[in-house]
């Protein structure tokens, strides 16, 4: 497996210059940095080529993620927003193409963080979100680019809230570049048996988000690790693992991930650092194979 992180557990915003994460994020000991999407199409190329050219420099692999925008909604009744999300993801994956990013994970399926003032539309939306994603995984795969299905909880999300309700999904898009995205912290709200969601997923799974249930970096929660290992060992899991921690207050990211305490003690980027260093060293030990 490889182990990665996403950038904005430095961040207050979302977006924004990835090329200083490079370096960084080798030096603490990870094999991917996970940068975002949402500010990519409006990226120069020469911009992506040079962090292109520091990733393969420093031997770091690039992957994405997004929570789609409203106007990005696939699942979307309005003919003008399906355009409009189809436009944004043809103009992505040719950013990520130029990257040479080979997978994108995130709730692509539909729009996030859900707005529940407004009516749902589960089935339907299910139907147009299928027939959206055939559509999107076909572009994708023209720039050699997969697609994750991320399982989110019910309060960011309605249409894929478990393992098994994405391993149904996927089936019916039934494309060969588009899988299941699991995330320990939304799995750790909906799933009966996180062993079981994994063995569920099984050759679906395409990447795996790992984070505590308080959103620390794994090594400073409850969750039971070892287990989750042995999961991935049985469905002989080889992929990706992107740590996803959240621990700071305030701007965007601190609002839209519900951070609203220091969770730092009052300290800065060297406790950012050093948790995550001790966090990718924990989880290496409790994932790979050869210590069990």
């Amino acid at each position: 497996m490889k182990y990665g992180i996403y950038y904005a557990y430095w961040e207050s915003q979302w977006g924004g210059d990835f090329r200083p994460y490079v370096e960084r994020v080798k030096e603490l000991g990870f094999d991917i940095l996970e940068i975002a999407c949402a500010t990519l199409p409006g990226t120069d190329d020469k911009e992506l080529a040079e962090l292109k050219a520091l990733a393969a420099g420093q031997g770091v692999m690039l992957t994405a993620g997004h929570g789609p925008a409203p106007s990005q909604n696939i699942a979307s009744a309005d003919p003008a927003v399906h355009r409009n999300a189809l436009a944004f993801y043809e103009t992505v994956f040719g950013k990520l193409e130029t990257l040479g990013v080979h997978h994108v994970g995130g709730g692509l399926y539909s729009y996030w963080p859900v707005d529940y003032t407004r009516p749902i539309d589960k089935p339907g939306d299910w139907a147009r979100s299928v027939a959206g994603v055939r559509q999107m995984a076909a572009m994708a795969a023209n720039h050699g680019v997969s697609l994750g299905m991320e399982v989110l909880n019910r309060f960011e999300g309605y249409l894929l809230n478990t393992a098994a309700e994405a391993v149904r999904f996927v089936e019916e898009v039934g494309a060969t570049n588009v899988g299941v995205m699991l995330d320990t912290f939304h799995m750790n709200i909906e799933e009966d048996s996180l062993r079981g969601a994994i063995l569920a997923t099984g050759a679906r799974l395409s990447e795996l988000h790992i984070g505590e249930p308080n959103r620390r970096p794994p090594g400073q929660g409850r969750f039971p690790w070892r287990e989750i290992g042995e999961a991935l060992h049985e469905i002989g899991y080889d992929g990706v693992v992107v740590m996803e921690p959240f621990v700071r207050m305030g701007g965007q990211v601190g609002s839209d991930i519900k951070v609203w305490r220091d969770m730092l003690d009052g300290e800065g980027e060297e406790r950012l650092d050093r948790d995550v260093a001790e966090s990718v060293v924990f989880i290496r030990h409790m994932f790979e194979a050869n210590v069990w």
